[in-house]
């Protein structure tokens, strides 16, 4: 069973990872002008849901499976991106808002934000592919 789960896990912060990146990239074309400030927001806005409910769904499968460290060690980053998702203003069209992203800097807060998830999921890629070695290597030592 925590083979089948930690497999899950390594496609999922895969994914993740992915997104990380592709954040990362998103957001540095428009700091570079590439992008207008619109079509950046939609396309971050858009995967913002989808990175949410991965984040949310591999907590609850830890929290469910009893690995209990790893939970709290997992958890604070997808408590943290469902309280900003709740709590954003009313009048934003999502998470990143094309009026606002050039004040106050927040540009570059995003861009420190998405650092920090893509060190954070490239942490949790390696533990996660760790375990499932270690789950596939203890599940053929018991079978022989």
């Amino acid at each position: 069973m925590d083979s089948l789960l930690f497999i899950y896990a390594l496609i999922d912060e895969g994914a993740l990872l992915f997104l990380a990146v592709y954040f990362i990239i998103t957001l540095s074309d428009l700091e570079c002008d590439y992008l207008n400030a619109t079509s950046c927001c939609e396309k971050l806005n858009w995967y913002m849901l989808p990175e949410i409910i991965a984040q949310d769904v591999m907590t609850v499968l830890l929290l469910l499976s009893g690995h209990w460290i790893i939970f709290l060690m997992y958890a604070p980053l997808g408590a943290w991106l469902t309280y900003k998702y709740v709590m954003k203003p009313s009048g934003n069209i999502g998470m990143f808002d094309p009026t606002e992203i050039h004040n106050r800097q927040q540009l570059k807060v995003y861009m420190k934000e998405s650092l920090v998830r893509l060190g954070f999921h490239l942490l949790f890629f390696f533990i996660f592919l760790y375990w499932m070695i270690y789950s596939l290597v203890k599940g053929s030592d018991e079978t022989s």
